[in-house]
């Protein structure tokens, strides 16, 4: 889709489609990776698992990922995604409605600092979380 590719953090982000509606993308995890936890507030998010595994937190629930899968996020709900199986990841997510975060994602392409990806990230209603206990 427009061939537009992000790199973030590690992650590779193809992106598939882009409407008002909703925003996919094509995601590779590379082993050690990971979104760590964080909250849309006005958006559901939605992980479809290609291959791999994810380790998932999901309102403090701690669960696992694997091919065929399907795993919703709910708006407001606190989520953070992590690949710890020490082989690639791959999925489909997408989220509705798209809100700003195709520009969220054009920001943070290639941005090395995490920290600075969670400030620029908190511009766009994606609000990251201390990390899970």
């Amino acid at each position: 889709f427009d061939r537009v590719v992000w790199s973030i953090l590690g992650q590779t982000y193809t992106l598939k489609q882009h409407s008002n509606d909703s925003l996919a993308w094509h995601a590779v995890f590379p082993a050690g990776t990971f979104v760590p936890p964080h909250v849309h507030p006005m958006q559901d998010e939605f992980v479809y698992v290609l291959s791999g595994r994810y380790d998932l937190w999901l309102d403090g629930k701690e669960f696992a990922a694997t091919a065929g899968d399907l795993v919703r996020m709910p708006k407001g709900v606190p989520h953070g995604i992590f690949n710890k199986s020490g082989a690639d990841a791959v999925s489909l997510f997408w989220v509705a409605p798209t809100r700003s975060l195709k520009t969220l994602f054009d920001r943070i392409h290639q941005v090395p600092d995490p920290a600075e990806v969670i400030r620029i990230a908190a511009e766009h209603e994606v609000d990251f979380l201390p990390p899970p206990k």
